[in-house]
């Protein structure tokens, strides 16, 4: 399959290594120009569940993909929230009427921005649970199990993604099709407005959080309030569920000693974040339907502020 990997940061560079592994025609497009030179001079490098590896992919700058040759049959968006009109605009000429598109984007709603450009019958959405790092440009790093839940919003349903969910199963990826896709995208909203925000803001790992005496009382109240606006737009949470599952990114044997994604761009990497599509999220919904979300109004206001002191570009 041809397969356009569309942001190719850490997840990105995870899902296009194991599909080009895969045997699939990959190729990555990002905006990082240093990312982009170092994979271009030296192969995407990983560390790969320990083993040092390098795969030869196929790496452009979205300003430059105007002229390039390739059809894609599936487009896997990676790309930061903010940035994704400008992406699809970027791919547009590599997009035809049977492409399928696969939004794999952390946060909410971004399916309004999609649907300028593809029909509905080819946009998937999708809730991922694998981790991934940069530990610089050019370089990965890749740990632990994950799976994909998706779900094609066109009225053909899951026969119109068995081709998709095949190839990201030969890949190893553990996708699997899911019915109430909203409910899965919820569930790992919930993940990312405690453990993303959070983190970031504490300068900490997720263990070390995780191991504070104030952390199940922190976590519980912003997942109350991402429950109240998903019960409004009929997506069920089970809070206990949920809130289990955030507690196991504290284990330091598995995934607690991983910084989240927000943690990585604004930290490391002195990047604007994308809280303004997760929590930031909430607060809106929440103030349309008239539920109160202090908690995730006041992180937001708190990453936002982090952003300016650093100078976040």
């Amino acid at each position: 399959m041809k397969i356009i990997i569309a942001g190719a940061g850490a997840m990105g560079s995870r899902f296009g290594l194991m599909l080009h592994q895969a045997k699939n025609d990959v190729i990555l497009i990002d905006g990082w120009q240093e990312h982009i030179d170092l994979i271009k001079q030296n192969g995407l490098k990983a560390n790969f569940n320990g083993e040092e590896i390098v795969e030869n992919i196929s790496i452009y700058h979205q300003n430059d993909v105007s002229s390039v040759d390739f059809s894609a049959d599936l487009v896997i968006l990676f790309t930061k929230a903010m940035q994704l009109d400008g992406m699809m605009q970027s791919i547009n000429n590599m997009v035809g009427e049977n492409t399928k598109v696969l939004c794999l984007l952390n946060g909410i709603g971004h399916e309004d921005v999609i649907k300028k450009y593809v029909p509905l019958s080819n946009i998937i959405l999708g809730n991922t649970m694998w981790t991934a790092g940069l530990e610089g440009p050019g370089k990965a790093k890749l740990f632990g199990n994950g799976s994909i839940d998706l779900q094609n919003l066109g009225t053909d349903g899951k026969e119109a993604a068995e081709e998709v969910i095949e190839v990201l199963n030969v890949a190893n990826l553990n996708a699997k099709y899911s019915d109430n896709i909203l409910s899965s995208i919820y569930k790992k909203a919930c993940v990312n407005g405690t453990m993303n925000g959070l983190c970031t803001i504490l300068d900490s790992n997720m263990a070390g959080f995780g191991e504070t005496d104030v952390a199940d009382d922190i976590v519980e109240a912003i997942v109350s309030e991402f429950a109240a606006v998903a019960e409004r737009e009929n997506a069920t949470l089970n809070v206990p569920e949920v809130l289990a599952q955030i507690k196991t990114c504290y284990n330091r044997e598995t995934i607690g000693l991983h910084h989240p994604s927000m943690y990585q761009d604004l930290i490391i990497n002195n990047r604007l974040t994308e809280i303004d599509y997760i929590n930031g999220a909430i607060v809106r919904k929440g103030k349309e339907y008239g539920i109160e979300t202090p908690y995730c109004s006041f992180l937001t206001q708190l990453v936002h502020a982090k952003e300016q002191i650093l100078g976040a570009k």
